[in-house]
Parts: C-alpha cells; sequence; structure tokens
C-alpha cells in the first residue's frame, strides 16, 4: 500500500512537470510554488501576450558564463517577447533576462530580484526548499505585476502588496538580528568590563 502511495505521488510530481508552461525546473521548487507560477504566467499571456518563465537549475554556471548563452537550450520551449528569472542556487546566481530589451527597460530589475534574495538569504529556521518556493514565488509576482503595468492591465492572480509585506518582515528580521550580533559580540561586552572596574 505505502509503495503504491509512493508511486503515484512520484507519477503526480512528473506530470506536475511535464505540463509546466512558464517554469523550468531542476525539482529546486516544489509542486505548490510550481502551481502558483503556472497561475500568473497563463494570466500574463492571457493579458498581454507576455510570457514569463523561471528557469531553476541545479547546473553550475561557471562566472564568465553568459546567462543569455545558457538559456539557449531552453529557448526552443519558450515564447517570445519573454522575461525569465534564472535561478542557479549551486552557483549563488540570480539573473532577469528578457528576449526584450524595450520591455526589460520598464522592468525595476533590482526590485523584482530582491524579493528573492531577501527572502532566500535570509537566516531563519525555514527549511532551504520553503526559501526557494517564497523567495522565487514573490519575485515571480512581482515580474508579472511589472509587466502588466508596462502594459496597463490589472492581473488578479499575482500576491500583490503581500510580496512587498514579507519583503518588509524579512529586512524587520534582518535589522532586528544585526542590532542583536552588535549588542550581544560588541557592547555588551563593554559594559562587563565596565563593571569589573
Amino acid at each position: 500500500m505505502f509503495v503504491h502511495a509512493r508511486l503515484a505521488l512520484l507519477v503526480l510530481l512528473l506530470l506536475n512537470t511535464l505540463q509546466a508552461k512558464f517554469l523550468f525546473n531542476d525539482h529546486i521548487i516544489s509542486p505548490k510554488a510550481a502551481e502558483q507560477i503556472e497561475k500568473m504566467g497563463s494570466e500574463l499571456e492571457q493579458k498581454s501576450k507576455v510570457y514569463a518563465y523561471v528557469v531553476a537549475t541545479n547546473q553550475q554556471l561557471k562566472r564568465g558564463v553568459n546567462v543569455y548563452d545558457f538559456i539557449k537550450k531552453y529557448q526552443s520551449s519558450m515564447s517570445k517577447p519573454y522575461v525569465a528569472i534564472v535561478f542557479a542556487p549551486n552557483s549563488k546566481r540570480l539573473h532577469l533576462i528578457s528576449s526584450d530589451k524595450e520591455l526589460k527597460s520598464k522592468l525595476n530589475e533590482g526590485t523584482i530580484l530582491d524579493f528573492a534574495i531577501k527572502v532566500i538569504a535570509g537566516i531563519d529556521k525555514n527549511s532551504l526548499q520553503s526559501k526557494y518556493d517564497l523567495g522565487l514565488v514573490q519575485a515571480y509576482s512581482e515580474l508579472c505585476d511589472e509587466v502588466a503595468k508596462s502594459k496597463n492591465i490589472v492581473l488578479q492572480s499575482t500576491i500583490k502588496s503581500g510580496g512587498r509585506w514579507v519583503l518588509y518582515i524579512v529586512n524587520t528580521l534582518i535589522i532586528i538580528g544585526s542590532l542583536i550580533v552588535i549588542w550581544v559580540y560588541f557592547i555588551a561586552p563593554i559594559f562587563r568590563k565596565r563593571g569589573k572596574r
């Protein structure tokens, strides 16, 4: 019984991966996060005729390797015009690329990628899987919203201000953590030394 359940789950995961249109995933992102990406990508395509992708790869992208050269192996499955978030955690690389320079110029690349960077690099108790899921879904949502804004349309499936709220919380936690470290390792020892005199 247990073996059958595991086999059914494996088949379900494989079908989910095969049906993905906007995600190229080396099992980095969970099926639930993939589902959210597909939903947002489908709405963006329908309303704007722009395709937004996530390429999450376990491959090593060596320094000096052009991301546009790396992405060529996926381009036969990508429609134009497109924008794509390329995430290679094993190489610690995260990029935003586009087939259309004018479209990319209308996007705030720093803001989009910050959603992923702040969550993934954050020091907390969440698993790496959770960080990848949350960070990439947030960044993808922001990407879709920015593309929609450039086309004067509104999307219903994106996370909206919720993404900014999460980013604000993460930033606040980082600041609080930094202040605690400064207090414990730098300020408190000074007070202790003065108290012993």
